[in-house]
């Protein structure tokens, strides 16, 4: 197998005891790494602190990741001005939070014939938010609800 010393210099293709003796010599652990090649590549090191270096690593990776959730704000058709624009400010609020907003209209009964209201609401929301927000899925009617996904720029 060849052997790599703690300071990454090669020591060359050695029997397996032999190269256990020189991992003994430097009072480290002989370690494997690629187990694949030919002749498999062993490497001397500390293999706790190894170990524990790699968590760190992914504890880091981990630390870094971004994570979102997706809101949901509920309009109606007649939802008023003030109304609306509360509901816009609180959209603002989540986005800049990189959360993912989905903007739903609920039509009741003979609302249904306002279906027009509501895309007009869900364009309104739309360019209010354009500066902060990417249309992620366009308006869609889905039964007696019209839904629409925003997501941070």
């Amino acid at each position: 197998m060849r052997v790599i010393d703690p300071d990454g210099n090669q020591l060359g293709i050695l029997p397996i005891h032999h190269a256990l003796a020189s991992a003994g010599d430097f009072d480290l652990d002989l370690v494997e790494v690629s187990p694949n090649a030919n002749p498999p590549v062993c490497k001397i090191m500390d293999y706790g602190r190894y170990k524990y270096e790699m968590t760190k690593k992914q504890q880091d990776a981990k630390k870094k990741q971004t994570t979102f959730q997706i809101k949901e704000i509920k309009l109606r058709p007649r939802t008023d001005e003030h109304d609306l624009q509360i509901k816009i400010d609180r959209m603002r609020k989540f986005l800049n939070r990189k959360d993912k907003v989905k903007v739903t209209v609920m039509f009741r009964g003979r609302e249904i014939a306002l279906s027009q209201r509501g895309r007009e609401l869900l364009a309104l929301v739309e360019e209010k938010t354009e500066d902060i927000a990417v249309v992620e899925q366009r308006p869609r009617f889905e039964g007696r609800i019209m839904t629409m996904f925003l997501s941070p720029k």
